[in-house]
């Protein structure tokens, strides 16, 4: 018996390799195939994107530098003007700061509800899951932009349908995020308070959320800085604020391209200045740190 075993053990050794060695050929065959394709779709698409386009590519790489180059060196010949220029459009940059907020306000309190409405083992009525699933997809699936562009050929221009569109964009997306954070809560908490007859709410509110508040806080912190830059670029499609502002500026050409210095340098400052101060809460909050 322990020859037989011992003269098998080499064969058993030579088939497992073997097997290992046909399985990792075949991911690199997968994966190298997978490669291909990405590369074929990406020439054909550039291919065909630049036929279509007014003018091509190639022809037009040469004078890339050329627009930051004319708004520099306008800017650099009435630099005594930026202070007063960034003064000027500093009430716009209030404004797309105030959309951003609210904006993000309003879809955290729709993520927050959407998430534990979509959660298993949390969601007040479970059959209903799919549903509210659902709709958080649709939400996080259709671009700001499009929405704005909705809501002001309904409304109008101006910061409203902005704060609509970034809002409801944004519960879609941290629903999504403050789901897979409830996914991970213990329920013990819960299914101690439901033990002594507490409602719904008040089983989320003490039980789900003290253990899920430093990543919902966190991500809704993200979600702001990522907001801010998205207020802003609505503003070219006339929903108000910096953007708007920007846009006039660009549109005029030579002659405003110290103006179009002056709110990229307040939109640059404001979005660094936000990333930092989110950053160091976000790190705070995630680690545990409290000084």
């Amino acid at each position: 018996m322990a020859d037989i075993s011992l003269s098998g053990a080499p064969q058993s050794v030579q088939t497992i390799q073997s097997s290992y060695m046909a399985q990792v050929q075949r991911r690199r065959l997968y994966s190298g195939l997978t490669l291909l394709i990405f590369v074929i779709l990406m020439v054909s698409g550039f291919n065909i994107a630049d036929d279509r386009n007014a003018g091509g590519f190639w022809n037009g790489l040469h004078q890339v530098g050329d627009y930051p180059a004319d708004v520099l060196s306008e800017a650099w010949e009435k630099r005594a003007d930026l202070p007063a220029l960034m003064a000027r459009y500093f009430p716009a940059l209030i404004e797309t700061v105030n959309i951003a907020a609210v904006s993000t306000l309003i879809g955290a309190i729709g993520g927050l509800f959407l998430s534990l409405l979509g959660t298993r083992g949390l969601a007040k009525w479970p059959r209903l899951i799919p549903l509210f699933r659902r709709i958080s997809d649709i939400m996080r699936a259709v671009p700001e932009i499009v929405i704005a562009l909705v809501l002001i050929f309904v409304l109008g221009g101006g910061p409203v349908p902005a704060m609509i569109a970034i809002a409801i964009h944004t519960a879609g997306a941290l629903a999504k995020m403050f789901s897979e954070v409830s996914e991970n809560t213990d329920l013990k908490a819960v299914e101690g308070l439901s033990s002594t007859g507490a409602t719904w709410l008040q089983r989320m509110l003490l039980g789900v959320l003290p253990q899920v508040a430093p990543n919902y806080v966190s991500y809704t912190l993200l979600r702001f800085e990522i907001n801010i830059r998205a207020s802003a670029i609505l503003g070219f499609v006339g929903a108000g604020g910096l953007g708007y502002e920007l846009r006039n500026a660009m549109a005029w050409g030579p002659g405003r391209f110290d103006e179009a210095a002056a709110i990229f340098i307040l939109l640059f400052g404001t979005i660094v200045f936000f990333d930092q101060v989110s950053s160091r809460y976000r790190n705070r909050l995630t680690d545990g740190q409290t000084h």
